[in-house]
């Protein structure tokens, strides 16, 4: 694998092949996401999409028995990968990894069509690492999936073909739309683009054919995801959870935008700078397409008022195109970019992969597995000591739900975090209005017989004074820790 590696990074990048890139880009993303492949989580979306995956192969359609705020292809996703492989965190990680690869292969092929292969690989290359490091980005998030679908749809807009094109590129943007709603921004605004670009060169009845086969690629793909509601007689369940929910979450968490200041003066500086020098042809279609989709992306952080390394995923990909276009045509580099100090600091990017190996390997010995963490270890306490015991509330290290055989209480503890959040209960008709309310009865009427906190954490975000006074009052009261397992509480009820 090394060999073929360094051949296909030699110096004749004219004779790279398609395939000969994706085995590369594979290898880096693997050897950058293995380590990780073992943990119980790494964030905790991940073990709620697999909860809502596990849920759909259970036979119960996403929103029904389980609920979260995210559209129905996520869940698909996970459910696809648990009906066939069981439940295997190495199986899901692995995919993740194919997404991560695939997403990076088509920054690739894009930047092959703006400007050169050397260029494209760098910049598929550093969207491989910038997809994969820097916090907890190591699981497979929804924006992954997102951008394995955006990336491919970008790419067969910036190629001037047939019809099939622009209605494979909509089916492509609609399972985006369908997996992250807020990149329906960028897709917008690429459909605005397409039509201006058609008017001005007025070509009326080829541009509104196209942007509409464009269209309907996109509508199919919602309309799909509807239809096994429809099916059921349960349309509104589609309509409230997808739409309803997550406009209202949109809007009652917005945060300030002096948190997207800092990165919105810097790509401002770079997009100005880069137009006034010339150092972007920002007249090539292909870099205003690419452009436009960076503009929908932003404009998502704008309305959601913030931005975290999740959403970051999806403007790296995008981003990194223009940005290595960029450093190609400055000077300076050119005289450092083939010296051995630049190998080696390639070697010292992935250090968070370096020390997970080292931390598994060292678990291994200690353990005899590398497979680690209290979503693990948990269960695997519980099992042995209350083995028909599955009346479970984790408020921590919920993905313990899914080796121990469990489901959460109620469709509100699906997310721990999402019993907190009073405004999306109408959402999923549930019938108590506060978080206290739920909380009253999960603990007075399901009752759970195990309940299982992070140590030394408070069960909620800090500013839920009232939530974490309720929970840690009633853990006191009516339950005793009976162990520590790592760094999970184990509570049993007393009555």
């Amino acid at each position: 694998m090394l060999n073929r590696l360094i051949k296909t990074l030699s110096p004749n990048y004219n004779d790279l092949s398609n395939k000969g890139v994706f085995f590369v880009l594979l290898s880096i993303a693997t050897l950058v996401r293995f380590p990780f492949y073992f943990r119980d989580y790494i964030d905790r979306d991940e073990s709620t999409f697999i909860l809502m995956g596990q849920s759909w192969v259970d036979g119960h359609l996403p929103y029904t028995e389980l609920w979260d705020l995210k559209p129905p292809i996520v869940f698909l996703f996970f459910a696809g990968i648990i009906y066939v492989f069981g439940k295997s965190f190495l199986a899901i990680r692995f995919f993740g990894t194919l997404l991560v690869a695939s997403s990076a292969f088509f920054t690739y092929r894009i930047g092959e069509a703006m400007c050169s292969k050397k260029v494209a690989l760098w910049a598929a290359m550093a969207a491989v690492a910038l997809q994969s490091m820097f916090g907890s980005i190591q699981g497979v998030m929804s924006e992954h999936l997102c951008m394995a679908f955006l990336m491919p749809g970008l790419y067969l807009l910036i190629r001037p073909g047939k019809w099939w094109r622009y209605l494979g590129a909509g089916l492509l943007m609609g399972l985006a739309i369908m997996t992250k709603l807020n990149i329906a921004y960028a897709v917008l605004f690429i459909g605005i683009y397409l039509l201006f670009y058609f008017f001005r060169r007025k070509e009326y009845t080829t541009g509104i054919a196209n942007v509409a086969f464009y269209g309907l690629g996109i509508l199919l793909v919602i309309a799909s995801t509807w239809l096994p509601y429809y099916l059921e007689g349960k349309p509104g369940v589609w309509w409230k959870s997808v739409v309803l929910a997550s406009m209202e979450y949109a809007g009652s968490r917005r945060s300030s935008m002096l948190n997207l200041a800092p990165t919105f003066l810097v790509l401002t500086a770079f997009f100005l700078f880069t137009w006034r020098k010339k150092y972007l042809n920002f007249k090539d279609v292909k870099i205003q397409i690419v452009s436009v989709a960076i503009f929908g992306v932003l404009f998502s952080f704008a309305k959601a008022g913030r931005i975290n390394s999740h959403y970051l995923i999806q403007l790296h990909p995008l981003l990194i195109i223009l940005v290595a276009i960029f450093i190609s045509r400055l000077q300076f580099p050119k005289k450092w970019i083939h010296q051995p100090f630049l190998a080696l600091l390639l070697l010292l990017v992935p250090a968070e992969s370096y020390l997970e190996y080292y931390r598994i390997i060292k678990y291994k010995i200690e353990r005899g597995t590398f497979y680690n963490g209290e979503g693990i270890t948990v269960p695997a306490y519980l099992a042995k000591n209350y083995p028909s015991e599955k009346n479970v509330l984790f408020l921590g290290y919920h993905i313990g739900y899914w080796p121990l055989g469990a489901v959460p209480p109620t469709m509100a503890a699906t997310h721990p975090s999402n019993i907190c959040r009073n405004e999306l209960f109408p959402y999923f008709d549930n019938p108590r209005k506060t978080a206290i309310e739920e909380l009253a009865y999960i603990m007075g009427s399901v009752r759970p017989k195990i309940v299982v906190t992070r140590k030394n954490r408070l069960v909620f975000d800090e500013k839920l004074k009232a939530e974490n006074r309720y929970i840690d009052t009633y853990l006191k009261k009516h339950y005793k820790l009976v162990s520590t397992v790592d760094l999970a509480n184990i509570y049993q009820r007393l009555e």
